[in-house]
């Protein structure tokens, strides 16, 4: 099982907050985080770049610092970068329906890569269920 995270899913799920998942997205984390598991996670660049202007401007707070935490984020376990490409951007392109660029970039993410999309919001996931399995409740 392979999925792409968006940026709050995953900052709940990174910062002990896994309680405000849903109860799928709480499994979905839960299960990538066993070591024999097969279960991994995408994260698309877009959401590391909000989590940097999210910690900026003191939304969240990380127990590293924001390099540290990246790099311990993708050394080892379940988490895989999902590099923005022109494919990923071209994806986007047609997915108007939703609003915000940075969750049109998520949602394609998922598309091109051919996973689930873990997100609770409810914008991408009204635009996204026709097209891939959206995890949460």
């Amino acid at each position: 099982m392979i999925a792409v995270t968006d940026t709050h899913a995953l900052i709940w799920a990174a910062t002990g907050k896994s309680r405000r998942l849903g109860r799928s997205a709480r499994r979905y984390f839960a299960l990538a985080e066993k070591s024999a598991s097969n279960v991994a996670i995408y994260v698309p660049t877009i959401s590391i770049v909000e989590i940097s202007e999210a910690v900026e401007r003191n939304r969240i707070s990380l127990k590293l610092p924001f390099a540290r935490w990246i790099e311990s984020l993708f050394a080892a376990g379940p988490y895989l970068a999902a590099d923005l490409t022109s494919e990923v951007v071209a994806a986007a392109h047609s997915l108007r329906a939703i609003p915000e660029r940075r969750d049109r970039l998520i949602a394609a993410t998922a598309l091109v890569l051919g996973c689930d999309l873990i997100t609770r919001d409810p914008e991408i996931a009204r635009v996204m269920r026709t097209r891939l399995k959206v995890v949460w409740d």
